[in-house]
């Protein structure tokens, strides 16, 4: 049965990924908490507290593939409890006397809170990975269009002339800022937690914090300074850090959505053969891939209120946060993966319209330019006048349907400074994309 997105025959692609599916499926989670409780037995054995060959058993039977997840989870409903019987079902696996040691000095969070890190990991090394990739392929667009004009736009107008590889450059800090995110989080992210029933070791006595190291090390997480079973900030920072990056994924995607628009044209993801935008326009050419990436940015960001509201605690433990995580965390780690392979498959393909970038610097008649031809006559008439001046010429253009530069030559001031000859130099775009080009070479060569 698959009544989520995330597992739809239909729709699971749209929402998730290959990867992330297999990696936050039931199995890989059971297997990230036998992992955990191996790990365990192997450092309480380093230390004497546990017999080695009974680590070595509980080390061969913490293998999902042993198990019947379906029996386990009605021991689950019957028990209400989600690692008794995984222990027990450890425990009768194991050959000899090694099943009395499995799980020792543990408390369940330990288990489950460890395994869910083990995941969010894996969740992170398909993130970079992607990320990457993305990042790589706006780095290229940034590089290849670095002098490619067109109109830069505020408030949903026409602004001033700038270039795509601007543009793509401005994408692309907002990339690499993530790439620094995600490395300056995993040490905070990434850590374990051995720690008892309140936290306080006392399961496990003096060697409580080298059973610890030992079994984080043997995982490859860090090791924590004190119990964190009712400190979620580490899971509401790892759904800030994936809705950011969804987010820049929607940034992105909101651009070629609206530079698509049959009256702009400048940008275009991939249509293959075979693509069909409705069910009754054969014509169109809608930008799906895009829309579902906008789709994914604002489902992240609902998550991050959940995840917030578990930082809120209550005592030592407080299952409602930790059920609410068991909800999202998975969800949250598959449309972040998804949104980036979405992202990237836009970017590979995207088509570039230079020719409808530069027919459509000529939409407003030269008032792309009107901030040039300004400054330019403030320099005798001075600022504000010159403001005045060319508000007003702009505003008859707009009136009377003529162009910036016939409403400008008709004022005895602007003639009085400027032939034709020179306000057509003031007016072409290519002359006023100002340090564009230096501030792509900043940013895609570092």
């Amino acid at each position: 049965m698959d009544a989520h997105v995330i597992d739809s025959t239909l729709f699971r692609n749209d929402y998730s990924t290959e990867a992330t599916r297999k990696l936050w499926s039931s199995r890989s989670i059971l297997q990230s908490w036998l992992d955990v409780e191996a790990a365990l037995a192997r450092a309480e054995a380093a230390v004497g507290m546990v017999p080695e060959d009974a680590a070595a058993e509980i080390t061969r039977v913490a293998d999902a593939e042993l198990y019947d997840l379906d029996a386990l989870r009605e021991e689950m409903e019957r028990t209400a409890h989600p690692i008794v019987p995984v222990v027990r079902a450890m425990t009768a696996l194991c050959e000899g006397e090694a099943g009395r040691w499995v799980h020792w000095g543990a408390t369940t969070q330990d288990i489950t809170d460890t395994g869910n890190i083990l995941l969010m990991k894996g969740s992170l090394d398909l993130i970079e990975e992607t990320l990457a990739a993305v990042t790589g392929e706006v780095r290229r667009l940034s590089k290849e269009h670095r002098d490619t004009v067109m109109a830069g736009r505020t408030h949903g107008q026409q602004a001033l002339p700038l270039t795509f590889g601007f543009k793509a450059a401005v994408w692309l800090d907002e990339l690499k800022r993530h790439a620094a995110r995600i490395a300056e989080a995993r040490p905070r992210l990434l850590v374990g937690q051995f720690a008892g029933a309140v936290g306080t070791m006392a399961s496990v006595g003096e060697a409580g914090p080298d059973v610890q190291r030992r079994m984080m090390d043997d995982l490859g997480l860090g090791v924590p300074d004190i119990v964190w079973h009712a400190s979620r900030d580490r899971t509401a920072e790892y759904a800030f850090l994936l809705a950011l990056i969804t987010g820049s994924m929607g940034h992105i995607a909101r651009e070629v959505t609206i530079l698509q628009r049959s009256e702009i044209a400048e940008l275009e993801e991939p249509n293959p053969k075979g693509k069909v935008g409705s069910s009754t326009m054969p014509h169109k050419r809608n930008p799906h891939t895009s829309e579902n990436v906008g789709a994914l940015a604002r489902l992240t960001r609902a998550v991050v209120v959940s995840a917030l509201d578990g930082v809120v605690n209550e005592n030592e433990r407080d299952w409602t946060a930790l059920q609410s995580e068991r909800e999202f965390l998975a969800r949250l780690s598959c449309h972040t993966h998804a949104a980036l392979v979405q992202t990237l498959h836009v970017l590979e393909g995207l088509s570039v319209r230079s020719a409808n970038m530069r027919r459509n610097l000529d939409l407003t008649g030269g008032m792309l330019l009107s901030e040039a031809v300004m400054l330019a006559l403030g320099k005798t008439l001075g600022r504000q006048v010159a403001h005045d001046v060319v508000y007003d010429a702009c505003m008859k253009a707009f009136e009377t349907e003529t162009t910036m530069k016939a409403a400008l030559l008709a004022d005895p001031q602007v003639a009085e400074h400027f032939d034709e000859a020179a306000i057509d130099a003031l007016m072409d775009p290519a002359g006023y994309t100002g340090l564009a080009g230096v501030f792509v070479d900043a940013v895609a060569d570092n």
